[in-house]
């Protein structure tokens, strides 16, 4: 994947195995998935989970686009310095904003968690939903591009190559870069489904 390291062509992540960082700003605790380059200041890309305990004001991640998701909680409403509003109340709810707007976070009934994609503009495409899976579903990294699949809720199965790699729960992450044999997720119940969040971020 140009630009962006070497990493490898399958990477399970999970989110028992995260690391607690304060946020920049000191207002919360994150605990970071992955970011490339690796232990590297400015990064390219990275995935966390957050912490939210406290209404506050976010990091200022100036030059990255934002994703962020709802994982656990009431809610929370986003308050930015243009006026805007973003209310994520339900599980899978998806914001997406400038890391640069200064942002103020209101919780609409207590302690959250997130999940939180920052990709710098400097790269290429980056294109980022959250779905919901009652079927199988084929994800194959293009050139250049890293596909991202996170468990948002309900259990998902990866298979490559037809042989079932791993089983993401809540908060796990799958990466994809572009030397990966496709892969088919599905949920492992299919009556009940799962919510996925899935990025595909281009060099």
């Amino acid at each position: 994947m140009a630009g962006m390291g070497k990493p490898a062509a399958l990477q399970i992540i999970r989110k028992a195995s995260l690391v607690p960082i304060p946020w920049k700003n000191g207002g919360g605790i994150t605990h970071e998935a992955i970011r490339v380059p690796a232990s590297v200041e400015p990064f390219l890309w990275r995935v966390s989970i957050a912490h939210i305990e406290a209404a506050g004001p976010f990091s200022d991640f100036a030059g990255y686009k934002r994703s962020m998701v709802l994982l656990r909680g009431d809610g929370i409403a986003l308050h930015f310095a243009n006026g805007e509003r973003k209310v994520l109340r339900r599980i899978g709810e998806l914001a997406e904003f400038d890391g640069a707007l200064n942002a103020n976070c209101e919780l609409l009934g207590g302690p959250c968690v997130d999940l939180n994609l920052m990709v710098a503009k400097s790269l290429g495409e980056v294109s980022a939903r959250v779905q919901r899976m009652n079927a199988p579903l084929r994800l194959a990294p293009l050139d250049h591009e890293t596909v991202l699949l996170a468990c948002v809720q309900g259990t998902i199965l990866l298979e490559v190559d037809g042989a079932e790699r791993a089983a993401l729960e809540p908060g796990d992450l799958a990466v994809l870069a572009q030397a990966a044999h496709p892969a088919l997720c599905a949920p492992a119940d299919a009556s009940a489904g799962a919510l996925a969040f899935i990025a595909n971020i281009r060099a």
